[in-house]
């Protein structure tokens, strides 16, 4: 193993109790937006199962890095349920703390809330989508960019208006993702 590869398991620092109790604000808040935005019901929220995780609570294939999140669907079933008939998809949004503290120290402008609160809007986003059947999990790589486009556009859309000290920062940071995402090039 490269020191590169070294330094990625071993630079994985997950959050810190204050940063924990500031992303879970984050969820609150973004949970709230995008349910008004999408005019969903508090029982309509409840109908795509899913979970916020951070990185002490993931599992070793659900740590990645490079990204900041990532959704993985999983399929659940109710314990009482013996039919397949009652199965389905639960999606787990794994937090990764080490990516997210990375841009913080690389961008000091950026701020733990506001660049939570577009990640988990913006995975929140994805999973009413795949729920709606708008978007299916599986697409392809030209797909899912396209995708990724139009949800960092729709997560741009509801959260502009909102007034949080550090948020025009966010949005900043995010701006090429709003562009016509065959005008970017993504190639590392």
């Amino acid at each position: 193993m490269d020191s590169t590869s070294l330094c990625l398991k071993a630079c994985r620092t997950p959050f810190t109790t204050e940063q924990l109790s500031i992303v879970t604000q984050a969820v609150g808040i973004a949970e709230e937006l995008v349910s008004n935005h999408y005019k969903m019901s508090a029982s309509q929220w409840l109908r795509p199962k899913y979970d916020v995780k951070t990185l002490a609570e993931l599992e070793p294939p659900e740590i990645v890095d490079g990204p900041f999140a990532q959704i993985i669907r999983y399929q659940g079933q109710p314990k009482a349920a013996s039919l397949t008939s009652s199965a389905y998809d639960f999606y787990k949004i794994c937090l990764q703390d080490h990516a997210v503290l990375s841009a913080l120290r690389q961008h000091p402008d950026l701020h733990l809330l506001p660049f939570a609160l577009y990640i988990i809007t913006h995975e929140l986003i994805h999973i009413v989508r795949f729920s709606r059947f708008l978007q299916g999990f599986d697409a392809s790589a030209d797909e899912r960019l396209a995708e990724e486009q139009r949800v960092h556009a729709r997560t741009h859309d509801i959260l502009i208006g909102l007034k949080l000290p550090g948020l025009s920062d966010v949005l900043d940071f995010y701006s090429d993702w709003r562009r016509v995402y065959q005008q970017i090039d993504y190639r590392p």
